[in-house]
């Protein structure tokens, strides 16, 4: 099994690595593998509503984002880490994740996501929740953890330093861990995964 880590931080090793290495450390004790997935300080381009994604076409953009979503099928779960600014999630996490979940989605379908988010003070609840739409509207199973999963501070010698938010994220590791299981042993027992009602009905409120 494999977890995607994504760091949504301009810093390589700031804060929000640091409490996504917590996270891999515990998975990596059950067995279980993880890659880092890091935005870069390079601009990147936002979706632009094209609509070529939507035949299963690549994104027109051919960037780290269009190369990940070519691989999603690689993970069994996702967790998305990001830093706070102005009480939500980074300009380059909402950017990156609208295209890959916009083109990439459907891949996701069915795998356990969870969000993580550092900030200095404030902001964390409201960053947090915006994080977990993606997973919502892709029926990816929402891994929780002790409290929401945040951790404070400015450095992350900081971070270190916040006893619960570490614990927080170790219990989310577990939390992960045991769902992989549960999913996995569910398929070799024969349980059936959800199926999707198809087409998908989407109403518009004014027509």
């Amino acid at each position: 099994m494999k977890v995607l880590l994504f760091n949504g931080s301009p810093r390589a090793k700031g804060c929000t690595y640091t409490a996504l290495q917590e996270i891999a450390k515990v998975l990596h004790k059950h067995d279980i593998e993880t890659e880092l997935v890091q935005v870069g300080t390079q601009p990147m381009a936002a979706c632009i509503g094209c609509g070529k994604c939507k035949d299963g076409s690549p994104c027109i953009f051919d960037d780290q984002i269009t190369a990940l979503g070519a691989r999603l099928d690689e993970f069994d779960g996702m967790i998305i880490g990001a830093p706070i600014y102005y009480a939500g999630p980074s300009g380059q996490s909402t950017v990156f994740l609208d295209r890959l979940f916009y083109s990439a989605g459907a891949k996701l379908r069915g795998k356990p996501g969870a969000a993580i988010v550092s900030c200095r003070r404030g902001g964390a609840s409201a960053g947090f929740d915006r994080l977990n739409k993606y997973f919502g509207i892709h029926s990816m199973p929402i891994v929780s953890s002790q409290y929401w999963n945040q951790v404070h501070g400015n450095t992350p010698e900081e971070v270190l330093r916040d006893e619960e938010g570490m614990q927080t994220m170790r219990t989310l590791a577990e939390n992960m861990a045991w769902l992989l299981k549960c999913i996995a042993a569910g398929r070799a027992a024969g349980v059936p995964e959800p199926v999707q009602e198809l087409p998908k009905i989407r109403t518009n409120f004014i027509r």
